[in-house]
């Protein structure tokens, strides 16, 4: 395959038809601020373009430099993130501001290597920020990039033994001139023409160089291993109330959901949830259940509810019941939330 013809059809293609995003420089305009680059590409890590949108605005609005957000408050970052899913990214996030400013003067490393050397960030993210912001000849491979070479070349290999090969027969590709644009017209490639579902093979700049479309199955690539079931495991949250607040507590900083605003909740276990682990020796009213998948596993959660008689003696942070939603309360337990005042409303 011509590397150089399929990279100038791509970007003659991304001249024309690139996506205006807010973290973006149109194409041909000098790179964007490398701090605007990194942090999109850390919201976007499993997470769709319309869902980032409006937290990246939120972030660079209170936090607009690398500077302000390595000087914010951890909990105040955790609580921002809450929604986005997959907490740990946003622990990285905060650790690579303070490196970046501390280590660096509060500039970004220039090349993939450096960058690689930072917290949270490896071979996806380095690539694209090497590329974006700072023009080097990075090869950036995302879902979406994934799904163009698979189809570009008709990969008989399933994901993820495929990525390899994809990886090798994506390097070629990338131009010394302009990488960033190309990085970038691969993703909006893969993201509106060459879709999962439905390619628009009729539109898109490398239908005449594809082999999945000569082969008239361009949907059946890329080849993906069998899905393992997820095991199913059981808990309890706790709403406990006393004059119109209700019990949070921090999560520990490593593990699920570390560092994050929750109800107070047991084990998560192949067993039965119970009450040994609540946070009050009082009557527990049994709510319902809330559901959630997380990556490895799904959850049936039990939410039960009582009221305290006082404050005291209990740890956690009292928090009022009708400004519940500026908690930062992960989705998981946000879901638990609006079941407990969904159904203490019916109750009252």
């Amino acid at each position: 395959m011509d590397a150089k013809r399929v990279s100038e059809a791509l970007l003659r293609w991304y001249d024309g038809e690139a996506r205006a995003l807010p973290w973006r420089a149109p194409p041909g305009a000098p790179p964007p601020d490398p701090y605007r680059v990194w942090l999109s590409e850390v919201m976007l890590q499993q997470t769709t373009v319309a869902a980032v949108k409006p937290y990246f605005n939120r972030f660079t609005e209170r936090w607009p430099t690398v500077e302000a957000l390595a000087g914010a408050d951890s909990a105040e970052v955790m609580a921002a993130w809450a929604g986005l899913g997959y907490y740990a990214r946003a622990r990285n996030l905060h650790a690579c501001a303070k490196a970046v400013v501390a280590d660096h003067g509060g500039r970004f490393p220039e090349t993939e290597d450096e960058l690689r050397a930072l917290p949270g960030i490896g071979a996806y993210i380095g690539a694209a920020v090497a590329a974006i912001a700072f023009g080097e000849a990075a090869t950036v491979v995302d879902a979406n990039v994934e799904r163009v070479i698979s189809r570009l070349h008709a990969i008989e290999t399933p994901l993820p033994k495929a990525r390899a090969e994809i990886r090798r027969l994506a390097e070629p590709l990338t131009p010394d001139e302009r990488a960033g644009d190309f990085a970038q017209a691969m993703m909006d490639l893969g993201a509106t023409v060459c879709t999962v579902r439905d390619p628009g093979c009729p539109q898109c700049p490398l239908q005449a160089m594809c082999a999945a479309t000569a082969s008239d199955e361009p949907a059946r690539f890329p080849l993906k291993a069998p899905r393992k079931t997820k095991p199913t495991r059981r808990g309890t949250a706790f709403w406990l109330e006393h004059e119109r607040t209700v019990l949070l507590v921090r999560r520990p900083a490593r593990g699920m959901l570390g560092g994050m605003r929750a109800l107070p909740s047991g084990p998560w276990a192949d067993r039965s949830p119970d009450l040994a682990d609540a946070p009050a020796d009082i009557d527990w009213k049994a709510f319902g259940t809330v559901s959630h998948v997380f990556t490895h596993f799904a959850l049936e959660l039990d939410v039960v509810a009582g009221r305290a008689l006082t404050d005291a003696g209990v740890e956690g942070e009292w928090w009022p019941v009708d400004a519940i939603g500026d908690a930062g309360l992960p989705t998981l337990f946000a879901k638990a939330a609006a079941l407990a005042l969904a159904q203490r409303e019916n109750d009252e």
